[in-house]
């Protein structure tokens, strides 16, 4: 049996940073986890190609090799998933598909020959064993949600890894929090799943044997849904491993605000090699955060959550949302001056959507409010339901956020306020790699010369130099993410 995994292309977004890894000579930011995962969950004699549409074209000679194509995909690339799906059709080939996307909106592809849903260690299987028998259904579903001692190794030997920014492994799913519009829980469940650590470690070992020596991205829902064990066994095998080999790696992940709350958990994390971890803070309005039950947010001094992560040697990526029903007309203002007091260099905000299978996505839809499915990016300006403010006061004060908080004078001064806070425990944090002296050659020309930001540019590297100069690195890195960040801000506002 032959199969093609395709992995369609994401558009030009927030997190795609398209704009940014051309100055590191990278094709993507993030390797396909999920469909490496199930390819090595495949029968071993099958033979196996794997085409990322964001690093690679797909070409027709590459669909007709196949017997079957597996797409996994999520709702952001949704208008590749649509692209490739009819070139299938024309040619003929049986399409396979999987993921977030196809779980959440499966009513809408009955022109896939077989949808393999929900978690591929339960579904999967069960496909696999029809299609021997020659009786494989269109649909393979479950409730099920399956330990993930079962989950196997990715097939690393399937990708070119030097095209990518990042790598990926996974240690847990679920997140213990059920926000209003999150859809995490309705894919992953409410407790948390563990790896053991022996096998996190079998995964970190498998991507360091592929001679990577960068970021590793820990995809999972909520990091610290399990305290304990990270403490207690994962963290401190993690350290020792690092300290082993050295520190091939520095890590980033999502989590909770909730970290701030305990310092053994930031000291490991600190000690293990995290850089960073994307926290959703949403809103610093706490009839908002009560609105969509994000209660783990409320009552706090965030600013200082965050600082004190900061202080910990983690940069804090902060995710925020306009769009609530109980947002006030000063929210705008409110987000941007919240944003610079704490420090965080990379913030999202985006709009309010309501995705499929969220308890958001079902008050409104009782309501009468909803008014299509939503893109998958909600840095686009569009949200798919009536809003309680007014829209083109929603969108307008959306942009004006994003164009704020992206321009070169505001972007230096909270540039400023996290390397004054930042404090790390590692050298290896400092450390400056080849990627970043290319890194500045492009950006002495595209941001020192030809941006209209230049002043800020220099700027913030000369401030940089003389008060923190162990965190050059850093600052370079900065420049870039809002070169990137200020393309996608002024595309998304015409």
């Amino acid at each position: 049996m032959k199969v093609l995994l395709v992995y369609p292309e994401y558009p030009d977004t927030f997190w795609s940073l398209k704009h940014a890894l051309r100055f590191f000579s990278k094709k993507a930011s993030h390797p396909p986890l999920g469909l490496l995962t199930v390819a090595a969950l495949l029968p071993k004699p099958w033979q196996k190609k794997l085409v990322d549409m964001n690093v690679t074209s797909l070409k027709d000679e590459d669909l007709m090799w196949a017997d079957y194509v597996f797409i996994g995909a999520m709702d952001i690339q949704r208008d590749s998933v649509e692209h490739t799906i009819e070139r299938c059709k024309r040619l003929g080939v049986k399409i396979v598909a999987g993921g977030p996307l196809f779980t959440i909106s499966h009513d809408q592809f009955d022109m896939v020959d077989h949808l393999v849903l929900n978690e591929a260690e339960v579904t999967l299987p069960l496909f696999l064993g029809d299609l021997e028998k020659g009786c494989a259904k269109h649909i393979y579903a479950s409730t099920e949600l399956p330990d993930l001692s079962r989950t196997p190794i990715p097939a690393w030997d399937l990708i070119d890894i030097k095209k990518y920014g990042v790598m990926s492994v996974q240690y847990s799913r679920g997140c213990p929090f059920n926000c209003e519009f999150c859809s995490v829980v309705t894919l992953n469940g409410h407790i948390p799943r563990t790896k053991a650590k022996e096998q996190l470690l079998a995964e970190m070992e498998a991507v360091y044997a592929r001679g990577w020596r960068s970021s590793v991205f820990i995809v999972d829902d909520n990091f610290v849904g399990n305290k304990r064990k990270l403490k207690t066994e994962v963290l401190p095998a993690i350290v020792d491993w690092m300290t082993a080999k050295e520190y091939p790696f520095s890590f980033n992940t999502q989590a909770s605000i909730n970290i701030a709350d305990d310092d053994e958990l930031l000291r490991l994390m600190s000690d293990a090699g995290f850089e960073s971890v994307f926290i959703g803070i949403e809103t610093p309005n706490d009839d908002s955060l009560q609105e969509c039950g994000k209660l783990q947010n409320k009552g706090r001094d965030l600013v200082e959550c965050v600082k004190k992560i900061h202080g910990c040697g983690i940069q804090v990526h902060g995710g925020f949302i306009v769009g609530f029903d109980n947002d006030p007309p000063s929210i705008f203002e409110r987000q941007v001056s919240f944003i610079q007091r704490s420090g965080i260099v990379t913030a999202m905000v985006g709009l309010l959507n309501a995705p499929r299978g969220t308890k958001l996505y079902q008050r409104l839809k009782q309501e009468d409010r909803l008014t299509s499915d939503m893109t998958g990016d909600n840095t686009d300006c569009s949200t798919n339901f009536v809003p309680k403010m007014p829209y083109e006061t929603l969108v307008n004060g959306y942009k004006t956020v994003m164009n704020t908080l992206y321009s070169a004078r505001t972007h230096y001064e909270r540039c400023k306020v996290l390397l004054s806070d930042y404090k790390t425990r590692r050298a290896s944090v400092s450390r400056l790699r080849l990627e970043h002296f290319k890194a500045f050659a492009k950006t002495t020309w595209f941001l020192g010369i030809k941006d209209e930001g230049r002043r800020y540019y220099w700027q913030l590297l000369l401030w940089t130099l003389f008060r923190y100069p162990k965190y050059c690195g850093l600052a370079i890195g900065f420049q870039v993410s809002r070169y990137h960040f200020s393309k996608v801000a002024k595309n998304n506002s015409r």
